[in-house]
């Protein structure tokens, strides 16, 4: 299991029972991460210390007799550039948890811990790390312009836009709201031979069809009541450059009609206007909707989709290239944080992983500004989350005892967190009796594969740590 860069994490495992080490080792080995062990917490200490960056994420016993593991934790955690630490403990209480939370930890894991939970756990613990260290450099790499993020999905986007760029083919752009449709047609352009020129967006959906026409192609003065002075359209505006057409599938028919002739022809007459006018310009448009299923119900003009449908390509929806979520959330904090940005804390940073995401990458911008404005010091805890963020899967929530101080959690709560436990349990099962097959798995649970695929992604179950999961596929 790599990271989105390609790169592999690296784990180091402490714990004074060496057999158990290496086996950890070999475990985190076999999910594709590069992992060491060592019994030795004084040389681990020292190892940090000296490459603080060399290590992403460390799972360390507690109950050590050289050192014990909650004071190695608060030394490792005081380094500048140190990586999350995930607890290793044969003991279950919320006293022992909450200790080693308020040392810096990001997760405690009760052992025996299974296969996926701890395969799931290393993996976070990775990328919350990156998002540190993404957040003290400052603006995280960029892929190309606005593009944010490294993952195989983007890099994809990214060679299509690269192949596209000083062409003047109709592009069309397909993809759930959110997105970055948007951000990748002002890539588009601004990689082009057209860059020197402008970049210009219609929302489709967002104008009345009376006055789209106006708006596409301008209007002379006296037109219509209210049209007190000429207006150029943005096909003038972007004449030379590139016009950007969101949410095509919602322009009315007559519309999609007088756009067609528009780029067959490449002249336009405005509203109330007397002659045509040239332009030149390339059109990019997006669309969340299915237009081929739109063509066969009669709601668009399959000419015009051919027109448009040069080239077409789909941009990932977030929760298909989670890898990117740490870049994301370092790039938001950063923009919008001002001069001293806050920090996430790990507990708020599994609640967003864990997240679906259906309003894509617009919701987590949203979800940080919300965040940020809310958070009362540097940084951001869960509370400072929408309740839909850190109740979207309960397992990741910190569990309330006798020992916490916190009292019982409500009912609601309760039962929320017993399903998901229970979803967890029960599909991790199933995992495992079918060697990983996906496949026979989602039939035995009675649900279609992507249906079964996002679930187990949800529950942090990773393929990768059941024998045979590429079976099936």
């Amino acid at each position: 299991m790599t990271q989105g860069d390609g790169t592999i994490g690296r784990v180091l495992v402490v714990d004074d029972d060496a057999e158990y080490a290496r086996a950890l080792a070999r475990l985190i080995q076999q999910a594709g991460l590069e992992a060491t062990s060592s019994t030795d917490p004084v040389a681990s200490l020292a190892r940090v210390v000296a490459d603080p960056g060399g290590v992403d994420a460390i799972l360390l016993d507690i109950d050590m007799p050289e050192m014990n593991g909650l004071d190695l934790l608060a030394q490792v955690r005081a380094e500048a550039n140190s990586p999350a630490v995930i607890m290793l403990s044969g003991t279950a209480t919320a006293a022992a948890a909450a200790a080693a939370f308020r040392r810096g930890a990001f997760d405690y894991l009760t052992k025996p811990v299974s296969n996926s939970d701890l395969i799931a756990t290393v993996t976070a613990a990775i990328q919350y790390t990156e998002l540190q260290r993404q957040s003290r450099r400052g603006r995280p790499p960029l892929i190309q312009g606005e593009l944010i993020g490294r993952s195989a999905a983007m890099r994809s986007v990214l060679s299509t836009v690269e192949a596209l760029a000083n062409t003047d083919v109709g592009v069309l752009i397909l993809g759930e709201s959110g997105s970055g449709k948007e951000v990748i047609a002002r890539v588009l352009h601004h990689t082009s031979n057209r860059r020197e020129h402008a970049f210009v967006a219609l929302n489709c959906s967002a104008i009345p069809e009376s006055l789209i026409d106006s708006e596409l192609f301008g209007h002379s003065k006296g037109a219509f009541t209210g049209a007190h002075a000429a207006r150029a359209g943005v096909f003038v505006e972007a004449d030379r450059g590139t016009l950007f057409l969101d949410e095509i599938g919602d322009m009315p028919l007559p519309v999609q009609t007088r756009l067609l002739r528009v780029l067959q022809e490449r002249e336009i007459r405005s509203v109330g206007g007397q002659g045509t006018r040239t332009i030149d310009v390339r059109v990019v448009a997006a669309t969340h909707v299915d237009l081929q299923k739109a063509v066969t119900e009669g709601r668009f003009r399959a000419d015009l989709y051919y027109r448009l449908n040069v080239v077409s390509f789909p941009v990932p929806p977030l929760r298909d290239r989670r890898y990117d979520l740490p870049l994301l959330i370092a790039h938001f904090l950063t923009t919008h944080g001002g001069e001293h940005p806050p920090r996430l804390s790990p507990t708020a940073f599994r609640s967003l992983v864990a997240y679906d995401w259906p309003g894509n990458v617009r919701e987590l911008e949203n979800t940080l500004l919300g965040a940020m404005a809310l958070c009362a010091g540097d940084t951001i805890e869960v509370s400072a989350l929408p309740r839909r963020i850190w109740t979207a899967d309960a397992a990741f929530a910190p569990v309330a005892g006798p020992d916490s101080g916190e009292g019982p959690e409500p009912l609601a709560d309760a039962k929320r967190r017993a399903t998901v436990e229970f979803e967890r349990t029960y599909l991790r099962r199933l995992l495992e009796e079918t060697h990983g097959n996906v496949a026979e798995a989602a039939r035995r649970a009675g649900l279609d594969r992507s249906n079964f695929r996002r679930r187990i992604h949800r529950l942090g179950i990773v393929l990768s740590s059941f024998r045979g999961s590429d079976s099936g596929e």
